[in-house]
This record gives C-alpha cells, structure tokens and sequence, in this order.
C-alpha cells in the first residue's frame, strides 16, 4: 500500500511538472500572439477586456505565473542542447552602383510615350554625393513627392516625440476648448483598433464633465479657441475648388476627422466650429449642459485647466503623411514647424523653416520653390537632386529619427498609397522598393528606396510632369516599371 502511494505520489509529481510545462506553453503561444496581434493592430480588444488573464487565471489561479526558469524539466526528457543558429545566407553587402546597369533598366521605361515630353530623374547611393543616373535637367512639379521634404523636416526640426494636446480650461461657467493643432483629433473614439489612435473630442468631454461636476458646475457656456495657426486657412496657390471638392480641408488648430462631415463626404466649411459642436454635443452627453451656441473667442490667460487629451507623436505623424500622402497632416506639420523655428505657425513661416533645416543638413534648395508641404500646389517646383539629397539625409544622418523617413514610405505592392500598384511591374521589384507617390492631373513622380537582387541600395527620383490626361495610368505604370526594375536590378558594380 505505502508503495502504491509512492508510485502515485511520484506519478503525481510528474504529472504537476508537465502540467506547469503546458502551462508555460500556454503562455508563450498566448503572449506571441498577443505581441504579433499588437503589432498588427488586432489584439486590442481581447487584450483590453483580459482575455489573457482570464486564461491564465484558469490555469495558476491567482498566483504570478513561475518564469520557465524556476520549472524542473520533467523526468526522462532529452532535449538537445541549445545552441545559436548560423547564418541561413551569406549576407548581402552594398557595393557602389553601376551607371550602364542602372541606365540600362530604366531607358525602355523612361522613354514611354505615356510619360509626356518632360521626363526628369536621378540615381543614386547612399554614400555618394552624386547621382550615378540623370535625366533631364530644371525643376519639375513635385505633387506628393514634397511631402518627403516635409517629412525631413519635421522629424530634423521637432522632437519625436512630441505629441500635440487639446485642451479644456474654465474660467467662471465659461468653457474654452483650445486646438493644439493635433492633425488627427477624432470625433469619437475609433470602432476599430488604429495606429497611431487618435485623440477624441467625446473622451475629452467626458473628462471635462467629471471634472466640472466634481466642482459643482452642471451647465457651462463653450468658447472655442483655434489661435494657435495664423495666416489663411486656405492656401491661396491651391485652386479655389480643392475645399469644395473635398480634396483637401481648410487648416487650422482645431478640427476633428480633418475637417470631414459626420455624414457624407467633402469638408465643412468652418472645422473649428464642427469640432466645438462635436464637444458641445458629448459634453451634454457626459453630463454637462451647454447654453446656447459655441463662440469663436481666445482663452483668457487666467482659465483654469479642466481636461486634455494628447494626440499620436511628431513620428506618428510623418509615418501616417508618407504612408497614406495625408495632405492635411502635412500642413499641419508645416503650421507646427512655424512654431517651433519661428514662433509663428503660419504656413509661411513653416515653409522658411523647412527651407533652412534642408539647407543646414546640405540639401540643396536654391532651385526649391515651395507653396506647401503637401504638394496640393502646382507652382511648387522641386529639382530631382534635391528629393534626392533629402532621402539620402534620412538614411544616413547619424541622428536615428530621420531613419522613420524611409521606414515610412510605402511599399511597392502591398502597403499604404503603393499597396494597389505595382501589379503590372517586375515581379522581382515587389516588395524592394518603398517610395512616395505624386499624382497631379498631368503630373506622376515617386521617390524612394530599391534594394537591387544583389543587396544594392539605390535611392532614386522619378519624376514627369507633363503627362496627358487620357495617359495618366499608362504613365504611372511606366514609373512602377522603372522603380521596379531598380529592385530587380543587380546594379552594384560586383554584379
């Protein structure tokens, strides 16, 4: 009997270390999930309401989970040793490019009929300060390809990290909501788990009212305040029909789902006062009635701070312009860098101090002429040295944000504006090229990154601005071809 007890005992030990074993797997399948799910924006859900938890409470209880190494392998288990992998190929080391190759896979492309009669472009290494491959010479409109100039910028001239802040303050029954100039202040909080997640107005309202009913205030008047930017909201060299049309929003420091409707499509005519009546309207919501209609005021410097919600980094921002081509954030960026290199954040000054941080890294900017930082205006004019320079500062500057320049862009036939592209191009070229889209009536460029077959990175500029209307894809075809044959390319002068 006392060895039957032994034996169950014994078996019962190993039976409780295999359970722990599992129990450990559990978690690390659950965990990996979890992270790769994270990453991939869809975990949010299970992860917020304690899926994760709740399973690992079923299996440890309330106790912390032992860490694997506090776990005694089961008896009679032969695992080998553990040993580091080696390198499952050779790596793939840069050598400088080859003109002829590079020439070579561009030309058929260059001189289709589809890309007008003005046709610039240029090639080039990351360590060289000349392109190895020109063509044509001047300036040429630059559509979205600007936004790469915007983006360097930014990241060269604001901090990262910096987040933008929306805020209420109170003076008496007075309530004041002051944009911070958060290009992506949302209405309501996202349905759907997003990268960046934006602020919103209701969780802002909803704090407010805590806040204001804590104090005994039951019902406020609203004032809003959207100061911070100066000069006109809308840039007088884009054409008059841009608002109208939708294409792009009046800008401002103050908006919410960047100026759209709740309903429909287009923009409102006044963003400010679309994002005061959104508050207004969860404010009542939470709580707190609202008199009257919101007024366009300046909040007293004596107002009191009720609640603030902080939008998505400086980073996200850049991220979110150059994967998608957001126009609006990228005026708003420009507004900010007028700020903060020029203490005005008018679009004027913004683009002064996107000239100057250009200049002091060694772009080259005397031909630059700029309206914008999104590329909406057509008297914008960009030399292809230039995009060029600048890309070639985002990946070699030894300061580690202006990496998110490249990281950013697009990647040729499966994310952001390049993601429906690409499908008539090199096979090979997919997924080697990241660049940044511009599209214009009459106008099509892109601008990026090609890693060659052989590991070689080429930074190129491709660039045609006086395309006919009726060869608009046939020409935006052509650019895929030729940034695709730079990925399928062994251009590197050791191939």
């Amino acid at each position: 009997m006392r060895r039957r007890d032994a034996r169950h005992g014994q078996r019962s030990s190993e039976h409780g270390r295999v359970v722990t074993w599992l129990a450990l797997l559990l978690v690390l399948v659950v965990g990996s999930a979890a992270f790769v799910g994270y990453r991939t924006d869809l975990a949010d859900p299970w992860l917020e309401d304690g899926w994760v938890g709740e399973r690992l409470d079923d299996v440890f209880g309330e106790q912390e989970p032992p860490g694997p190494e506090a776990v005694a392998a089961p008896a009679g288990l032969d695992l080998p040793d553990v040993v580091t992998p080696g390198p499952v190929a050779d790596a793939a080391l840069a050598a400088p490019l080859d003109a002829r190759a590079v020439r070579r896979v561009l030309a058929p492309y260059l001189r289709d009929d589809d890309l007008g009669r003005h046709v610039l472009a240029a090639v080039g290494g990351l360590d060289a300060a000349a392109p190895v491959f020109t063509q044509g010479g001047g300036t040429a409109i630059p559509a979205s390809t600007t936004k790469v100039l915007t983006a360097v910028a930014a990241l060269s001239v604001l901090d990262p990290a910096q987040a933008f802040t929306t805020r209420v303050v109170r003076e008496g029954n007075r309530v004041t909501l002051v944009g911070g100039g958060d290009p992506l202040l949302a209405a309501a909080p996202p349905e759907e788990p997003t990268t960046p997640r934006p602020a919103d107005v209701v969780t802002l309202a909803r704090q407010a009212a805590q806040a204001l009913l804590a104090q005994g205030v039951t019902r406020v008047r609203l004032d809003y305040d959207d100061s911070l930017f100066s000069g006109p909201a809308v840039n007088p060299r884009w054409p008059a029909s841009y608002v109208p049309d939708g294409v792009v929003a009046p800008i401002g420091a103050l908006w919410v789902d960047q100026g759209r409707p709740a309903e429909g499509t287009g923009r409102v005519a006044d963003p400010a006062r679309a994002a005061a009546d959104a508050f207004a309207t969860a404010l009542t919501d939470a709580g707190v009635a609202v008199a009257g209609r919101p007024r366009h005021a300046v909040a007293g410097g004596a107002a009191i701070p009720v609640a603030e919600v902080v939008g998505p980094t400086v980073q996200d921002v850049v991220e979110r312009v150059l994967l998608v081509s957001d126009n609006e954030a990228s005026e708003v960026l420009v507004r900010q860098l007028g700020l903060a290199g020029a203490g005005e954040g008018s679009t004027t000054a913004g683009l002064r101090v996107v000239r100057d941080a250009l200049a002091q890294a060694g772009v080259p900017t005397g031909d630059l002429v700029l309206h914008d930082g999104s590329g909406l205006s057509r008297a914008n004019r960009i030399a292809p040295g230039t995009l060029l320079a600048a890309l070639r500062l985002a990946a070699t500057d030894p300061r580690p944000q202006l990496r998110g320049v490249l990281a950013s862009l697009p990647v040729a036939a499966y994310t952001g504006s390049l993601s429906e592209r690409f499908d008539e191009a090199a096979p090979a070229g997919r997924g080697r090229v990241r660049a940044k889209t511009g599209t214009l009536t009459g106008v099509s460029s892109l601008a990026g990154i090609a890693t060659g077959v052989d590991g070689t990175p080429m930074l190129f500029v491709l660039m045609a601005d006086r395309v006919a209307t009726d060869d608009t894809l046939g020409a935006r075809d052509a650019l895929d071809g030729a940034a695709a044959a730079l990925g399928a390319c062994r251009c590197g002068t050791a191939g």
